[in-house]
């Protein structure tokens, strides 16, 4: 009994050590700061690209050329953003680390509520999703939040039994996410009632993908698993286990899922069996940024700032489509350069967001050609 209580603790610790290792800028700031620093992703409407900089600034910009449109602070000081912001109507909604959710126009930058209003939850890591007139959002306290979007006051919570890092996923009236309890969630969107709850070996810090009314999502138990959307009964565990974690979203198109492995492989699984189509693609890098499917092609980025297309028909990978260390030039010199946000496609473009110790930049990339069409520092010095 003994050993078993010390093999369990052993395993909590390690598992903490390892978290707080991926995410160190959330405990004394990967670049050698004191404050949070966030990888937030992008998301975009009208022509228009809205992010979060490490800055803590959300901003909005012309995805013709970059140009800044508007951008407005979300505290008095930095605000960590690690998840993408949504936007429903003439609002953006964003989930700091501060424990708060602004809802800011999306036309002038103004800010219209916040919420808590006079208080913090717990830091928010998830990013948010707007849907059918509500805010949804996970937080470090475990529960999945649902907030009025117009008023941005709480209609209800669901609890879970450990913290949650997943963006939830919207489809149809249910909500689909996971949490460190080991366990993925189906949740009524109106209500917040449980509709079924699925067990793994591991925590899940990954978002889920819903496709032919399968739930996809990695564990931290190194395996990938399809989970029937409407009855929560396993369709399928991965016949193989990966080499490291599951964090990065994983990906369908055609039949075919491929899933980004912090031991830097893109394992390539039948979306009906889970056995591997082909074998897995090795990038060489760790990858926590979640990729895009752009026409037939899925475009990927490693930790270390690689991005390649993988073709959906033959599973070759390309030669890098960018290097943000060649781009920044001297700047990523002896520095950290890194990419953790997940990318964002929009019209053929890829939005890739990535940082140094130095720099915030943000690249828009032609998917097919692989030519930078504009970059910009977010950073304002």
């Amino acid at each position: 009994m003994g050993i078993k209580h010390n093999r369990r603790l052993l395993a909590k610790v390690w598992l903490l050590l390892v978290v707080l290792l991926i995410i160190g800028v959330t405990v004394s700031g990967c670049y050698g700061t004191s404050k949070t620093v966030g990888w937030s992703g992008a998301i975009i409407a009208d022509d228009t690209l809205f992010l979060a900089s490490v800055e803590g600034k959300l901003i909005a910009l012309n995805t013709s050329d970059g140009g800044r449109l508007w951008e407005v602070p979300l505290g008095t000081s930095s605000v960590a953003v690690y998840g993408t912001p949504a936007v429903a109507g003439d609002l953006v909604y964003v989930g700091g680390y501060n424990g708060k959710v602004y809802a800011i126009s999306s036309s002038v930058g103004a800010k219209r509520q916040v919420y808590p209003v006079d208080d913090n939850l717990e830091p928010i890591v998830s990013g948010v999703v707007a849907a059918g007139g509500r805010v949804y959002f996970g937080c470090s306290d475990g529960k999945v939040y649902a907030l009025n979007a117009a008023e941005l006051y709480q209609e209800w919570e669901f609890p879970t039994r450990d913290k949650i890092w997943s963006t939830p996923v919207i489809d149809g009236e249910t909500i689909y996410i996971g949490s460190f309890d080991r366990k993925l969630y189906a949740l009524n969107a109106i209500d917040g009632s449980k509709r079924w709850e699925f067990e793994t070996g591991g925590a899940i810090a990954a978002t889920p993908v819903v496709y032919n009314n399968t739930v996809y999502i990695g564990c931290f138990d190194r395996y990938l698993y399809a989970v029937d959307a409407n009855s929560g009964s396993l369709r399928w565990r991965s016949a193989v286990e990966a080499g490291k974690w599951y964090w990065a979203k994983p990906m369908a198109y055609n039949n075919v899922i491929y899933a980004p492995n912090l031991d830097g492989k893109v394992y390539i699984l039948d979306a009906n069996s889970g056995g591997e189509v082909t074998g897995a693609i090795d990038l060489e890098s760790p990858i926590s940024s979640s990729p895009v499917v752009v026409g037939d092609k899925v475009i990927i980025a490693t930790e270390e700032g690689e991005v390649y297309s993988l073709d959906t028909t033959s599973h070759q990978k390309s030669l890098p489509l960018i290097d943000v260390r060649e781009e920044m030039g001297d700047i990523a010199k002896n520095t950290d350069r890194k990419i953790y946000a997940p990318l964002s496609a929009d019209n053929g473009v890829v939005y890739i967001h990535a940082q140094t110790s130095k720099q915030d930049v943000l690249y828009a990339l032609n998917a097919r050609t692989g030519v930078t069409l504009w970059s910009l520092s977010l950073t304002i010095e």
